[in-house]
């Protein structure tokens, strides 16, 4: 069972008393929840089959349509009418999503041209290709969410390391570090995405190897900072002189002071990554073509100005996101203030 001490229940507790910070935690890790199960909310597979007394599962298995009566060994559209007559002929029913469309399905039932407006079928309306915008909304945003997780994960290990060694060892080590940094921190981001993307197909993991190598750069003075600091304290210069290893020194002693700070960074660090994802995809030089985004849903909404809720949808998703990271981060710096 996991003991907090003293002073973490203290953090704890004036977290707690923040309600609008605490709030927009349990929601924010309400709609990742949501998001990371998309596919059980959004799918155009049915969750659960019946098909002469079997149960199947299509949303987590593949089947053809030879399993169902059927004569080709592909997966069958299970939204199409031979595929229901199919099951329902031999007493089968199927249990669809409450959202039966996935993020690349076209309705091609559609009353209107698309983008078409929100309705009983599609509660947020179309895109430009027919396919269901909320269904987009919940994959983008989870896409989103994971890059921006994996990158600032990424970026603290770098970050904090690069930091701490700066800051403990000093001298040479700080000031050669600084240089380095000065003149990496210089370096255009954006335009170096924008180079590269001629001469490599952007995807998730090109992205986020690209930013991972920038994005630490925000945590490395304010660890550098507390490094300098705690390692004049008292009882780390006891642990020295009692012989105990720099790594230890470094982790158990001065880290976790270093951690109070660069905690309150972490939501931060999230939006900024999710605005740049979000950016990228808007102009182009993002996730392949196709995926769903938010960015590419924004640059939908900016090229079809006669259907305002390809933009509305977009600009509050983003909204809401971000400002539950935003009202999390001042929750933290609020707890860890070591003047509270």
């Amino acid at each position: 069972m996991l003991t907090l001490s003293p002073m973490s229940r203290r953090k704890l507790q004036r977290f707690k008393r923040n309600r609008r910070g605490l709030y927009s935690l349990w929601l924010f890790m309400l709609l990742f929840v949501m998001s990371l199960g998309g596919e059980l909310i959004a799918n155009d597979k049915p969750l659960l089959l019946s098909y002469q007394g079997s149960l199947y599962f299509p949303a987590l298995k593949r089947y053809t349509e030879q399993d169902f009566g059927g004569q080709l060994p592909f997966q069958p559209d299970y939204r199409s009418n031979y595929v229901r007559d199919l099951i329902a002929n031999q007493g089968g029913w199927m249990l669809f999503p409450p959202i039966p469309f996935s993020a690349d399905t076209p309705n091609y039932d559609l009353l209107q041209p698309s983008p078409s407006p929100p309705s009983t079928v599609n509660w947020l309306g179309t895109d430009d290709q027919g396919r269901d915008v909320l269904a987009r909304v919940i994959f983008g945003a989870r896409v989103s969410i994971l890059f921006a997780l994996a990158l600032t994960l990424i970026s603290m290990l770098i970050g904090i390391a690069a930091g701490a060694l700066q800051g403990y060892h000093g001298g040479w080590v700080d000031l050669i570090g600084q240089r380095l940094l000065e003149v990496w921190s210089g370096l255009p981001v954006l335009y170096l995405l924008i180079i590269l993307s001629g001469f490599v197909e952007p995807n998730f993991w090109w992205l986020l190897g690209i930013m991972a190598l920038f994005s630490w750069l925000a945590l490395v003075d304010v660890v550098r900072a507390e490094f300098l600091r705690g390692r004049n304290l008292e009882y780390v210069q006891a642990a020295r002189a009692l012989g105990l290893p720099d790594r230890l020194v470094i982790v158990r002693h001065i880290l976790p002071n270093a951690m109070n700070a660069t905690l309150t960074f972490v939501p931060f660090i999230l939006t900024g990554a999710i605005s740049t994802l979000t950016a990228l995809d808007f102009l182009g030089f993002g996730m392949p073509a196709g995926s769903a985004s938010l960015g590419e849903l924004i640059n939908q909404g900016k090229q079809n100005l006669q259907a305002p809720w390809l933009g509305f949808t977009a600009f509050f998703t983003l909204a809401l996101i971000l400002s539950l990271l935003v009202f999390i981060g001042e929750a933290l710096r609020d707890a860890f203030d070591p003047r509270a």
